[in-house]
């Protein structure tokens, strides 16, 4: 069973419109058998902190085309996208011009 991670998640160019306004989120991901990537991530999102159309933020388990994802200030398509391995301390950060930014 992996340790619990915690992880910062920051929303903007209008995606926090989906997250009640609230920009940044502190977040503990419990542990789990196997290691948390952003896939897993995603899904924990979706559950626990999306307050309205998550059409707007996800497709499928992945994110709509047109929204930024960086990691540790690195964009998510050099770390693997989905398959990266989240890391205690990790920070994300999600931008949507599509949603007014």
């Amino acid at each position: 069973m992996t340790a619990p991670l915690s992880v910062e998640e920051e929303f903007g160019g209008g995606a926090e419109l989906l997250f009640d306004g609230i920009k940044k989120h502190q977040v503990t991901l419990p542990g789990r058998e196997k290691p948390g990537d952003i896939r897993y991530l995603l899904v924990w999102i979706k559950k626990n902190l999306l307050k309205e159309q998550p059409e707007l933020f996800l497709l499928g388990d992945s994110m709509q085309p047109g929204i930024l994802v960086l990691m540790n200030a690195a964009d998510w398509e050099l770390l693997g996208e989905l398959d990266y391995q989240l890391q205690d301390q990790d920070s994300g950060l999600f931008i949507s011009p599509l949603l007014g930014g």
